[in-house]
């Protein structure tokens, strides 16, 4: 079974990530167990409200060689005649094969580098990294192509791609261990930090008063980043399920009261011969009760429909050729504990009894289908990602939490301490290979996520 991820994205963010094959179905569900101390409930935080403000999902070409590009550099070689419009695409599409894998490829590998934490062995994988970088931005290079109408799209991809591995490298300098015997292979990253930027400068790639501003600089490369996404990272379009279903509601609701309001009305004219004050007041609050009871009346009978019905679908498609790639069905919604699935409630049950605090449930569902037969060449999956914003869960928090005060000998001692939360949430996978279920400990305060634990021994 391929196993989703949970992982901490941001301070205050999470990530699901997962690798789906062609036509795989695939469910996904999130429940999470908000301490009623947060104070999230459905009228301090709409379900809805939350999901289009604080869930994204991301969709891409992937593949588990992540250490090589897939795209050999014969893609990038071909140089097109003319002006054909579909060869212009398919080297745009080649060439952003190309350099979104050589990024994910370098981030990786970065990552790997950082968490060696003893110089000797450090810098030998940073020096190999570079030689690596420097032999496949070369292949990349070696074909510059000579028609005008090309040339953009490699320009683009070759600035980004050159600042984006300085700063990779810089920051790996950065955060890497120091160490004054490996001062030559120190200052050997460094020139190389140097060159790539001499380069982008020797190619006139961004001007002086871009350099200059930091921000103007960082915002080029995030659009130049998106560029090259064009082709791999798929487009997204998200529509809300059962509108019409909801229109339908409104209007039925809507007629029987009016019914009932016109039989009120014709009762009170046939009682009442002529217009009198008596009448005018009760007229008005026919139609006052008709107004005040109608939302509510509506509101209720939609709630009671859509409780357990899927409210969105994300549609994926190629952002070349339109064509359609992935579905996905989402819920979102709270839940009482008498919703929970058997497998997920006796999960929550193995909690330590202090931990059993009072806690609103928050059920998120996620259903994967497959559309594409096949992929690009040199794919075999697809990666799924979402991100969950926690901003919203921590918007009630108390600021601080106090003291700590100590007493040595004769001496009191006291220490600032923070006030922490912690969310359970259990991500459930089902697939046709089975269930697989995972609780997490999410530990959090006002201004970031503190800790994420895997409870051991919890898997199904």
């Amino acid at each position: 079974m391929n196993k989703v991820k949970l992982s901490q994205d941001e301070n205050l963010s999470i990530k699901i990530t997962h690798q789906l094959l062609p036509q795989a179905q695939q469910r996904v569900d999130l429940y999470f167990s908000l301490p009623v101390e947060m104070g999230i409930s459905p009228s301090t935080l709409n379900a809805e409200d939350y999901f289009y403000s604080n869930i994204k999902s991301h969709s891409a070409y992937y593949s588990d060689q992540l250490h090589l590009p897939l795209v050999r550099s014969r893609f990038i070689s071909q140089r097109f005649e003319g002006e054909d419009k579909g060869e212009s695409s398919d080297y745009r599409l080649n060439l952003n094969l190309y350099s979104y894998q050589l990024k994910i490829a370098l981030d990786v590998d970065v990552k790997q580098t950082l968490k060696l934490k003893n110089s000797e062995e450090f810098y030998p994988a940073a020096i190999e990294l570079a030689e690596q970088i420097t032999n496949l931005t070369k292949k990349l290079r070696r074909y510059t192509p000579s028609d005008s109408k090309l040339s953009p799209f490699f320009d683009n991809a070759d600035n980004y791609l050159s600042w984006h591995i300085e700063q990779s490298f810089l920051k790996l300098l950065s955060k890497g261990p120091k160490s004054s015997e490996f001062a030559t292979e120190r200052e050997f990253l460094l020139t190389f930090c140097r060159d790539e930027n001499n380069y982008r400068i020797d190619c006139k790639y961004n001007s002086q008063v871009t350099l200059d501003d930091p921000n103007r600089i960082t915002n080029k490369m995030r659009l130049l980043q998106r560029l090259i996404e064009y082709g791999v990272v798929f487009q997204k379009h998200t529509s809300y399920l059962d509108i019409n279903l909801k229109r339908l509601v409104r209007g039925s609701v809507t007629a029987v009261i009016m019914a009932f309001v016109m039989l009120l009305v014709l009762n009170a004219r046939s009682s009442f011969t002529e217009v009198t004050v008596v009448l005018v007041a009760f007229l008005g609050l026919v139609y006052g009760l008709r107004e005040t009871f109608k939302e509510d009346l509506t509101s209720l009978i939609w709630r009671k429909i859509q409780k357990g019905r899927p409210k969105w679908q994300n549609l994926f498609r190629h952002s070349v050729n339109q064509k359609r790639i992935l579905s996905q069905i989402l819920w979102l919604e709270y839940i009482n504990n008498k919703d929970l699935p058997k497998t997920v409630n006796e999960l929550f049950q193995q909690r330590r009894q202090q931990n059993k605090q009072a806690a609103r449930l928050l059920h998120f569902r996620c259903d994967n289908k497959v559309l594409a037969k096949e992929f690009l060449p040199g794919y075999g999956d697809i990666q799924q990602q979402m991100f969950f914003n926690l901003t919203p869960f921590v918007r009630f928090l108390k600021k601080g939490a106090g003291r700590l005060y100590h007493l040595d000998g004769q001496k009191i001692s006291s220490q600032a301490v923070e006030r922490r939360y912690q969310i359970n949430l259990i991500l459930r996978n089902v697939d046709k290979e089975g269930e697989h279920l995972q609780r997490f400990k999410i530990t959090l305060n006002r201004s970031e996520i503190v800790n994420i634990e895997a409870m051991s021994g919890e898997g199904l």
